[in-house]
């Protein structure tokens, strides 16, 4: 299909971008803010409910529509911003629930289901305005969602549950829904590019995809999280990953509770929290300001609103809050910050960033790091990976960084396969019973079964963590019952980061779905076999167990978002 929509749902900005022919070279990617004198490639990613938690608003409006309540306005509607790190690093089931702006709750699925039917409509609406008014629907496009290489499995499977909630797909039609993992659909529209594609360190060969062997970094500077991943060029251009994906929670937005904090601290306490409690739309214009001047790498001045002198003037004058500060003094109505001041804000972030790149430099030969997303629009991030590494490899960031996993993720759309492989995160494995040998196994797993000492709970290894796993790769294994007479197999699959667990209960461990396979047909006793297959697919694993004997077949898709009560442990490896 031809037709496809690509959503990138950012922790501080979110768009979408579409092609409608199988040829275009450029996705469109929609602008944003022009009713408020502005013209950006994302929204805010920002929501507001209404009282019964209706939907009203999505980015600028709902942002400028929060902060320009009243108090007592507040306190009956649901503003959510920076709602997207509630998925990063943890455990997620469909009753997880996030906190507004007010402190009143809603469950997550709910809110990501709502900004993602906000984004999906306006999609289809934008679409319709450019085909001189014809109707779409979703199911005319295959989507495509982008979501961080670093989240959990459980994360990204959310995504898709409230893509469906929200009507991109429907059941039926699942496969119309891809996801995409940010840093490779910006690696997909970098490796293309000429080398005048790119503001920093030019490169002199042709685009990166017509040079075979070719590794790189793709570093995804965004506002919530840094996300990387490794890649190779093969032959004909496609991606194959060389380190499996890394990162961590230092993006953008780590630099803006820097000046928070540096704010507070100039105003004291008191002032500051009594000023962002009263004025909160005065706040909020203040670090939209910021949001531009940590793109420069020089002095700066931000105006000082008129409620926070009138504020802080009621305990002493302004210049005197400004004695004991190092790198900023009062002129007139504005701070001035100086360079090294505001380069101060981001050091933790750049240090999260340079020891995660170090630590792939030790075991890749990498030729180039590509900066993307919408922290790489900053000079001193820019310049630091460059000091930190230009000597080793050459620094390259593409002009709009912030586009690139947009128009990246449309072509990913166009063709999937593009990225070969991938490094498993995890070690997956299925419980089994093996014959006990007091040499290997532990005496408290031993059992005794038909005559037959057995040993309990072992994991067999279906997939070894940093493996290279390629796209819908399938893996097939045969198991036989433990028992002559066993009318039902229970299968339990596993994942942990360990490399080489002995057992299922070992700590790290974690159990990540099953399913019991009939093998009421006993002809053959302890000899029957099930054969399983594992399917890879992009962001989930599905499971196919066939008896042999009977051709009875039961396929599940393991599910990340639930937590499964134990059961009995039946298989036994063949």
């Amino acid at each position: 299909m031809a037709n496809i929509i690509a959503i990138d749902f950012g922790t501080a900005y979110s768009g979408y971008a579409f092609c409608m022919t199988p040829t275009e070279i450029d996705p469109y990617v929609k602008r944003w803010g022009k009713e408020l004198g502005k013209d950006t490639p994302k929204t805010p990613t920002c929501i507001l409910f209404g009282e019964n938690e209706r939907f009203l608003k999505f980015g600028y409006e709902a942002k400028n529509s929060y902060l320009n309540m009243r108090k007592d306005e507040t306190r009956k509607h649901c503003f959510f911003e920076n709602f997207k790190m509630a998925l990063y690093g943890t455990k997620l089931n469909s009753d997880v629930t996030i906190k507004a702006a007010n402190g009143k709750s809603m469950t997550a699925l709910k809110v990501f289901t709502e900004a993602l039917r906000y984004l999906k409509e306006g999609a289809l609406k934008t679409i319709s305005g450019n085909t001189h008014g014809q109707e779409f629907t979703a199911s005319d496009f295959t989507w495509v969602l982008t979501v961080p290489a670093i989240w959990d499995a459980s994360a990204k499977q959310f995504m898709r549950e409230a893509a469906t909630q929200a009507g991109i797909v429907t059941s039926g039609t699942e496969e119309r829904l891809l996801i995409a993992l940010e840093p490779e659909a910006a690696s997909v529209w970098c490796k293309r590019l000429p080398a005048d594609g790119f503001i920093t360190q030019h490169h002199d060969r042709k685009a990166l995809d017509q040079s075979p062997g070719t590794q790189y970094i793709v570093v995804d500077c965004g506002g919530g999280t840094i996300d990387i991943t490794v890649h190779k060029v093969m032959e004909g251009g496609a991606l194959t990953e060389l380190h499996k994906a890394s990162g961590n929670d230092l993006g953008g937005q780590n630099v803006d509770g820097k000046f928070k904090k540096f704010l507070r601290d100039i105003f004291s306490a008191g002032v500051w929290d009594e000023y962002e409690n009263k004025y909160p739309s005065d706040v909020q214009r203040m670090m939209d300001d910021f949001t531009f001047l940590k793109q420069v790498d020089e002095d700066v001045e931000i105006s000082c609103p008129y409620n926070l002198g009138q504020q802080a003037q009621k305990r002493q004058d302004m210049e005197k809050y400004f004695r004991t500060v190092q790198g900023a003094s009062w002129d007139e109505g504005s701070i001035r910050i100086s360079k090294d001041k505001m380069r101060s804000f981001f050091a933790e972030s750049l240090k999260g960033i340079s020891q995660s790149i170090r630590e792939i430099l030790r075991d890749q030969n990498i030729e180039f790091i590509l900066l993307v997303g919408g922290y790489a629009q900053s000079q001193v991030l820019r310049q630091h990976v460059i000091d930190q590494f230009g000597r080793q490899c050459k620094v390259l960031c593409p002009f709009r960084p912030q586009e690139a996993i947009m128009k990246g993720a449309v072509m990913f759309g166009r063709n999937p396969a593009v990225v070969e492989s991938r490094k498993s995160a995890f070690t997956y494995g299925v419980s089994v019973t093996e014959r006990f040998d007091q040499l290997k196994h532990r005496a408290d797993k031993k059992f005794t079964t038909g005559g037959r000492e057995m040993c309990a709970d072992v994991f067999l290894k279906l997939v070894e963590e940093g493996e290279d796993v390629a796209c819908n790769e399938t893996r097939k294994f045969s198991f036989n019952p433990v028992e002559a007479d066993q009318r039902e197999m229970k299968l339990l699959f596993y994942r942990t980061r360990d490399k080489n667990p002995t057992y299922v209960d070992e700590e790290g461990v974690q159990k990540v779905g099953s399913f019991s396979v009939d093998v009421s047909d006993t002809t053959g006793a302890r000899d029957r076999t099930v054969k399983v297959e594992m399917k890879f697919g992009f962001t989930e694993l599905t499971v196919t167990a066939v008896d042999v004997t009977s051709g009875k077949t039961k396929s599940i898709r393991i599910n990340f978002m639930t937590k499964e009560p134990a059961g009995p442990r039946k298989p036994q490896k063949k």
